[in-house]
């Protein structure tokens, strides 16, 4: 199977300015990012920006990178740019890697690709809560599955709802626990990518601030890769800065 990675990295970041210039252990955070892409076994990866500094960044340590358009308000907007300028087959399989996360697994952007085929344009990831009152965080969004591990429905609510445990004062957990909490990493059908921005934005993806439910509201199919890895979380903060550059410098405590 092959596949390609595209990573969109915008400079302008309100909690983290110059986000993806940031140093990590002697290279810039969007450097490290594609290294551990390339890893996943991509046929190529291309970093997708907005500004000149992120490209003259990129080339000095043999990334490849393409500058796009500044106006794009998500980063599929963004990567779907990319796929319009590149000669990619209709059928090959495109995966956004988000710029902010250095310490991505490889093999969870391999085995997410591998999700994609013609009955099902789209991919991504979740894993399993560890703590059950996890469910009740709006900040970290749930997934639930079908029986082919398709998304039915992503949420910032507590879904599934336990009905008889979560009525009462105390809740009280179902004994076997399978919330999944989503993982911001998707696969494309480079056909459905390059048409993903011509569908009309949904209710539903609108009140959960949920781009993918607006795939699901068009009656595509998104399938899930669950993990049993516990995913490294992303750079958002000062603190997460810290935490990772700790990481790369060898001290892998959280």
């Amino acid at each position: 199977m092959s596949f390609y990675v595209v990573i969109p990295a915008r400079l302008a970041s309100t909690r983290l300015p110059n986000k993806p210039l940031a140093d990590i252990a002697g290279k810039p955070m969007i450097v490290r990012v594609a290294e551990q892409a390339r890893l996943s076994g991509a046929s190529d990866v291309i970093v997708a920006t907005d500004h000149e500094s992120i490209v003259d960044v990129c080339s000095g340590f043999g990334i490849r990178a393409m500058l796009t358009r500044k106006d794009h308000v998500s980063g599929t907007d963004r990567i779907a740019e990319i796929s319009r300028k590149m000669d990619w087959s209709p059928s090959a399989t495109v995966v956004n890697v988000q710029g902010d996360e250095p310490l991505i697994d490889p093999e969870l952007v391999a085995s997410t690709a591998a999700l994609v085929s013609e009955d099902v344009p789209m991919a991504t990831a979740a894993h399993r809560l560890e703590q059950p009152e996890d469910i009740f965080n709006p900040n970290y969004v749930k997934v639930v599955l079908d029986c082919f591990n398709r998304a039915l429905y992503f949420s910032r609510a507590p879904v599934p709802w336990y009905r008889d445990g979560y009525a009462k004062a105390a809740k009280i957990y179902p004994s076997v626990f399978n919330a999944l909490r989503h993982v911001g990493l998707y696969a494309f059908r480079n056909e459905f990518l390059k048409m993903y921005s011509s569908l009309s934005v949904s209710p539903i993806e609108q009140i959960e601030s949920l781009e993918q439910l607006r795939v699901l509201w068009h009656g595509y199919s998104i399938a899930v890769h669950v993990t049993e890895k516990i995913p490294e979380a992303g750079v958002d903060t000062a603190e997460d800065l810290e935490r990772v550059c700790r990481f790369f410098n060898g001290d892998r405590r959280n």
